[in-house]
């Protein structure tokens, strides 16, 4: 599989075109795309590094891919489901290794909290709908935090023991729910959830370009992170997630590993993890085998096809800086009523990607897709706040549209 040089010629202009005025477009964008047989198909980064700078953004550039961590540590959470050592559907056992998640309880429209129906099981956390949101997102958990407030980017614990937004099962609400399946990574395996990913999906795979805890290395590299205003002025501004960034070797132990947005990761590192997936959870490259073929088709499962369908669901915002509003989580085609399997959405499209196609995306405005159907995958990176930037999300689609172009 490849593309003839015109369609790369044509997805290199359109990319570099995304990126032309400094001030008013993206300030740097980077796509990494990748085959089934594992060799990326596609690579290029326009823009700059940081704006008002003049070091070019690279495909070797590091980006904070904040929610894009949530498939990766699906990927960690189905591994050891395979092991016997966890399972989807026992409550019980998610309150044993969470004891915070047995008393939690359920904040009503007036602010008051009620006891939880039923316990907590893994599958909910995986589908986000065991009741958790975001204090970004949900209106409830902001005005329920005040003044203190909830911040999901410190880096503390104490930020993710919030009560639930709806009773567990009862409906999808996207949220920290996977930082909880994260954390009970930690306390099954007795391991940091860095070291456990590092060791059981990064190194396997081959890569030294992604990891919770930046080396010195990737730190070098580091995308500077924006603010878009109403105006649609770009400027940089300080990190969002800076805990791992500067925290001190002695006191890593100290970080809250947020498997929900914790990962920092180079394009084509990601699109790596990625080629797995297409591959029934085998790395084309290495030969190592990270999930079996049920397993990938259980995560790629619609998980909520008893809840109203999600090409329905308005996404608040109860942050302007850090989201945008928008009904419904990605457009798609006739019939497709859009589903969520183990992490992930799962939804068809005008770009000529398959129905049941994974994706989802990172709060600084990056997007991968995964087609296990046409055995394509591929990821845009960008930094730049708040969520649901059009000028991205246009990319975005024009990027895939032009993969699939090229495929044909």
């Amino acid at each position: 599989m490849k593309f003839l040089p015109a369609n790369i010629e044509a997805l290199t202009s359109r990319i570099n075109k995304a990126c032309q005025n400094p001030d008013k477009d993206l300030p740097g964008v980077a796509v990494a795309v990748i085959g089934k047989d594992g060799n990326l198909l596609f690579s290029h980064a326009a823009g700059l590094r940081g704006h008002g700078g003049s070091e070019p953004l690279s495909t070797d550039s590091v980006f904070w891919i904040a929610s894009c961590t949530k498939m990766i540590v699906g990927i960690a959470c189905m591994q050891l489901v395979e092991q016997g050592l966890i399972s989807l559907d026992d409550s019980d056992a998610v309150e044993r290794y969470c004891p915070e998640l047995k008393d939690v309880g359920v904040i009503q429209d007036d602010g008051n909290l009620v006891p939880k129906k039923r316990g907590i099981t893994l599958r909910m956390l995986l589908t986000h709908t065991a009741g958790f949101g975001y204090s970004f997102i949900s209106h409830k958990l902001r005005d329920y935090s005040r003044p203190i407030g909830f911040d999901e980017f410190s880096g503390n614990f104490v930020d993710f023991k919030q009560p639930l937004v709806h009773q567990p099962g009862e409906n999808w609400q996207y949220g920290i729910n996977i930082d909880w399946a994260g954390k009970m990574v930690e306390r099954v395996t007795g391991k940091t959830l860095n070291e456990y990913i590092d060791e059981n999906v990064f190194k396997p795979l081959g890569l030294d370009q992604i990891s919770m805890t930046p080396s010195d290395e990737m730190k070098a590299k580091l995308a500077y992170m924006h603010q878009r205003d109403d105006d649609g002025n770009i400027s940089a501004r300080d990190h969002l997630l800076r805990y791992p960034l500067t925290v001190e070797a002695a006191s890593k132990s100290s970080l809250f590993a947020s498997g929900g947005a914790g990962c920092y990761s180079t394009a084509p590192d990601y699109c790596r993890v990625l080629a797995v997936l297409l591959n029934d959870g085998t790395c084309p490259r290495t030969g190592k085998q990270l999930l079996k073929k049920e397993t990938v088709h259980e995560m790629f499962t619609d998980q909520v096809s008893h809840l109203p369908p999600l090409a329905q669901h308005e996404m608040t915002s109860s942050k302007s800086d850090l989201i945008t509003r928008s009904m419904g989580l990605h457009p798609t085609v006739p019939g497709d009523r859009q589903g969520w399997g183990l992490t992930f959405l799962l939804s068809g499209g005008t770009t000529g990607r398959s129905i049941g196609t994974a994706q989802w995306s990172g709060l600084p405005n990056l997007r991968w897709w995964c087609d296990r159907e046409k055995g394509v995958a591929g990821i845009i990176c960008t930094q730049v706040l708040p969520f649901g930037n059009d000028q991205l999300f246009q990319l975005s689609q024009d990027v895939e549209r032009g993969v699939y172009n090229g495929l044909s």
